[in-house]
C-alpha cells in the first residue's frame, strides 16, 4: 500500500542533524528536479526578501520563512514525519505509534512537496516554505515542473498493491495515477453529515476533513490492515468503525472515489 500525503505549511524547526543529502533522500529519479528548485530557491531567498516573499506568497509576518529558505543547504535536518506539523499529521500522530506501525508508515507514507516532489517520512530534510502552488521565476510552476519525473518515478514506487491518495488538489496536480495504476487508486473525501428539519445533509468541513484523513492512516497502520485494492481498502475502514461510501467507478483506469461520513465533530 502507498498512501499519498499532502504536507502541512506549518513546519518544525530545523533539526540538529547533518545538513541535507539530496543523493539520500528516497525515490532517487527526483534528485535532479529536486536540485533544480532547491537552487532557484535558495538563490531567489538570498537575494531580494520583497520579492521573495511576493514569489512564495508570503505576509509580512512571515518574512523568517525567507531566511529560512536561504539557509537550507547548511540547515539541520530531521525526518519528514518530524518535520510536518498540522491537523493531519496530529491526527496520524506518527510519534505515538508502535515500532511495527512506525516500520509500516515508514514503507506506505510519501509526502508531496513543492521543493521536494514526494518524501518518505524517515527521508532527512530542513525545515522549508514552498508550496505546489508557487511558481518561481526560472522553472515556472512547480506542479508542472514535477509531472515529468514524477510520471516516470511514483508508478514504480506504487508497485502492484493499493494507492490511497489523500492530497489536496494542489499536490495531486503534480501526479495523476493513470491506466493500471489508476485503478488501484483511492481518493477520499470526507463529509461531515447532520440532520436540518429532519433531513440530512452533507458538507465538507476543511479542518475536520484533515483530522479524519489522518485519523484514517493512523488506523490503518495500527491496525496492521494492508488491503491490496480500494475494495479491500472499503471493507477494512468498515472494520475499523468508520462509515464508508463507495463504488467502482464507471471506467477501467479511473480511479475510486471513497466519500467517508462523520456525524460529529472532533
Amino acid at each position: 500500500m502507498l498512501v499519498l500525503l499532502p504536507p502541512s505549511e506549518g513546519k518544525a524547526p530545523a533539526g540538529g542533524g547533518a545538513p541535507l543529502q539530496l543523493e539520500s533522500l528516497s525515490l532517487p529519479g527526483l534528485t535532479e528536479a529536486r536540485r533544480a528548485v532547491l537552487d532557484e530557491l535558495v538563490a531567489l531567498c538570498a537575494g531580494d526578501e520583497d520579492k521573495a516573499r511576493e514569489v512564495l506568497g508570503l505576509s509580512e509576518g512571515l518574512r523568517g520563512e525567507v531566511a529560512k529558505n536561504a539557509a537550507l543547504r547548511t540547515a539541520g535536518t530531521r525526518p519528514a514525519g518530524e518535520i510536518y506539523t498540522g491537523v493531519l499529521y496530529d491526527a496520524l500522530g506518527l510519534g505515538s505509534l508502535d515500532a511495527s506501525a512506525q516500520e509500516r508508515a515508514g514503507r506506505s507514507l510519501l509526502v508531496f512537496s513543492g521543493l521536494w516532489g514526494a518524501a518518505r517520512v524517515s527521508d532527512r530534510i530542513p525545515s522549508y516554505r514552498c508550496s505546489m502552488g508557487v511558481k518561481l521565476p526560472g522553472l515556472g510552476a512547480l506542479a508542472a515542473h514535477w509531472r515529468a519525473p514524477m510520471a516516470s518515478v511514483l508508478p514504480e514506487a506504487a508497485g502492484d498493491g493499493l494507492v490511497l491518495d489523500l492530497r489536496s488538489s494542489a499536490y495531486a496536480a503534480a501526479w495523476k495515477p493513470k491506466g493500471e495504476v489508476a485503478g488501484r487508486t483511492a481518493t477520499v473525501r470526507v463529509l461531515h453529515a447532520r440532520v436540518m428539519d429532519g433531513v440530512e445533509k452533507r458538507s465538507v468541513v476543511s479542518h475536520f476533513n484533515k483530522a479524519t484523513k489522518g485519523r484514517i492512516v493512523r488506523a490503518l497502520l495500527a491496525d496492521g490492515a494492508v488491503p491490496k485494492d480500494p475494495a479491500e481498502l472499503v471493507v477494512a475502514l468498515r472494520d475499523l468503525g468508520f462509515t464508508v461510501e463507495a463504488e467502482p467507478p464507471a471506467k477501467a483506469g479511473k480511479a475510486w472515489g471513497l466519500d467517508v461520513v462523520v456525524r460529529n465533530l472532533h
